[in-house]
């Protein structure tokens, strides 16, 4: 992999301390002029609705003659329902288009911000990250704080005016018939918290398990290959059906809950309380007919936000824990700070290591007490057995990780000093493990530029990458989309494009972790030479088991178990260094027959096959793991 640019090194604003229903208010104020239109246009239109009923019942006044002449009271109450319904159906469309809009901001505001936030997060986070879970908050999670907002937020809006703007009018009518509905109100209230209490824990284990279903998924699909080779279809097949199950299962689950559901029910008993009460003080001459019909029109608009609760009050709920799974996220600790102020200058290569220690989280230390300085535009090769930490050597010269203790020097300037935009610009890493992107040749090839490499720049790195030759058999040329990680590509093109990749940035250091392991030996040897022309005023950090390399490399890294125990030029370790000798001494029995055919190879041969002569007779023979190659 090239990474010649460094990760995205803003992490975006942050809400530690905030709770998810903070964070979404934080999102939605952004937007005033949508949310005043939103909650304006719902109350307007729902005093609009309210009206309706007062004016029916006075219609039914002036038809059995309590109220003036019927026919001119009806001609003016028929004007004022076709007023009052045509400005309802305006509010009612500036609102539901405010919702809309604030919906699709959030669902893009809160992508934008975990995307941001997921670029600035340390390798380590992400090393601890299961790539199907990230997906589904960065997909299904983000997408639920849409459905949140509309219809989940917009109905309860409009629910709970549809609940307290009634009262309003019935109190107008008479403040006695506000004593059913009141009690309503109240219960209601209770019912819809224990309902909300129950949900909550239902809820949160649907997204949880939904999140396993789709790193499930996203495991089977990127192992495919090794699943088919292994026949293990049907295990995989029943796994999958085991995460399904649980997940279904929790919307049994949650379907359980929603059936308890007791709102409706009282509010059944409501309307007959309100309609009995309602009869009673109409039989002792406190109301008219039409205020009979007026208050059971207005209690009936209470109806609404009973039975829409039970649908609404889920997706918000099923919103506030998928914001906070999307702020698990954002909130996440990051075990790389960058400094406001940060270093920024450019790089001329001089790195030291003073006593550098570093682990994966709690386990043993990877490197110990490693300390050497490289002087600017030298090349140093990094040899050791495999799992001697070479290859975390190299990724914390970028600051791909912080050391644990001791420190790192680039210039003088400790790495956690720089910034890290401008630190990691100015390294390019090439690892055997090649990632492309699904985008063209070129796109791929230029990508640690961005937009500013030109076509020219581009075929001029590929080229001297020994590139351009099969970037010219495919079927656009550079401009050929390649598969997923370029699968469609053999191991070596795909190493060939890191490199013309790696070389486009004009790198100051230059890490080559075994970068030419997957391609052939003339393709290698002119490879070699192009980066030899690169290599010149550049520091590098070389790791290979290839002998012809190390020779032509200044200094000699030599590790072991993560301490480093010898330094110096290959002909110096070849002599001192038993390790050393050994080491080589496996090279020579696996060294590839054609590098081992060049004169070179033949040389290197001979001096180890010396040094392997003197080695100490009582000296243990070595153990397998001891001839690992070095990675």
């Amino acid at each position: 992999m090239t990474t010649s640019s460094s990760e995205f090194s803003v992490s975006g604003p942050r809400y530690n301390g905030r709770g998810p229903v903070r964070w979404l208010w934080s999102h939605l104020r952004r937007h005033p002029l949508h949310l005043a239109g939103f909650l304006g246009g719902s109350l307007v239109m729902v005093v609009l609705n309210a009206l309706v009923p007062q004016l029916t019942g006075e219609a039914f006044d002036a038809v059995l003659g309590e109220r003036g002449e019927p026919r001119a009271a009806l001609g003016l109450l028929a004007l004022a329902l076709l007023a009052i319904v045509s400005a309802r159906g305006l509010f009612d469309l500036a609102a539901r288009l405010s919702s809309e809009v604030l919906a699709k901001r959030l669902e893009r505001d809160a992508r934008d911000e975990l995307y941001v936030s997921l670029l600035g997060k340390s390798q380590t986070f992400h090393n601890r990250q299961r790539v199907g879970d990230l997906m589904a908050r960065a997909a299904n999670d983000i997408r639920q704080l849409s459905i949140m907002v509309t219809p989940g937020f917009d109905l309860i809006v409009d629910s709970g005016l549809n609940g307290l703007v009634p009262l309003f009018f019935i109190g107008m009518i008479d403040p006695r018939l506000l004593l059913v509905p009141c009690v309503f109100a109240v219960t209601f209230v209770i019912a819809l918290w224990l309902y909300m209490r129950q949900l909550n824990p239902v809820a949160t284990r649907m997204r949880e398990q939904f999140g396993d279903l789709n790193a499930g998924l996203n495991q089977a699909v990127r192992g495919i290959e090794v699943i088919k080779v292994t026949a293990q279809e049907e295990q995989e097949r029943l796994r999958f059906r085991s995460y399904a199950r649980r997940y279904r299962d929790s919307f049994v689950r949650n379907g359980l809950v929603q059936a308890r559901y007791l709102p409706t029910l009282l509010f059944a008993f409501a309307m007959a309380g309100a309609l009995w009460h309602a009869l009673h003080l109409h039989a002792a001459g406190a109301i008219t007919i039409g205020e009979l019909v007026a208050f059971m029109g207005l209690m009936g608009m209470m109806g609404f936000p009973t039975q829409i609760s039970i649908f609404t009050f889920s997706l918000v709920q099923l919103g506030v824990v998928s914001s906070r799974r999307i702020l698990d996220i954002v909130n996440a600790e990051t075990e790389l700070e960058q400094r406001a102020d940060g270093h920024a200058a450019p790089i001329t290569g001089e790195i030291v290591f003073d006593d550098v220690t570093f682990g994966y989280g709690e386990g043993d230390p990877v490197l110990r007490g490693v300390s050497f300085t490289v002087r600017p535009g030298e090349t140093v090769a990094i040899v050791g057995e495999t799992g001697s930490g070479k290859s975390t050597l190299t990724k914390l010269v970028p600051r791909i990780y912080d050391v644990t203790s001791g420190r790192i020097l680039v210039d003088g300037v400790d790495v956690r000093d720089w910034d890290l935009d401008s630190l990691r610009s100015q390294i390019s890493t090439i690892e055997q493990d090649i990632v492309l992107f699904s985008r063209s040749v070129a796109a791929n090839i230029a990508f640690s530029l961005g937009q500013r490499a030109d076509r020219e720049a581009v075929v001029r790195a590929a080229e001297d990458a020994q590139a351009a030759e099969f970037v010219a058999e495919l079927d656009d040329g550079y401009d050929t989309v390649i598969g997923e990680r370029g699968v469609t590509l053999s191991g070596g093109q795909r190493q060939r494009l890191a490199i013309a990749r790696a070389l486009l940035t004009d790198p100051a250091i230059l890490v080559l972790d075994d970068s030419t392991s997957a391609v052939d030996s003339a393709t290698e040897d002119r490879i070699q030479q192009a980066i030899g022309r690169i290599l010149d005023g550049r520091t590098t950090l070389l790791i290979t088991h290839r002998l012809s390399q190390i020779r032509w490399a200044d200094k000699v890294l030599l590790l072991r178990r993560g301490e480093l125990v010898d330094y110096g030029t290959h002909d110096e370790l070849i002599e001192r260094s038993r390790l050393y000798q050994r080491i080589f001494a496996h090279y020579d029995e696996v060294a590839d027959p054609a590098e081992s055919s060049s004169s070179t190879a033949r040389q290197d041969q001979a001096e180890s096959s010396s040094a392997a002569a003197r080695r100490d007779q009582t000296e243990p023979p070595v153990l397998a793991s001891e001839q690992g190659g070095v990675r």
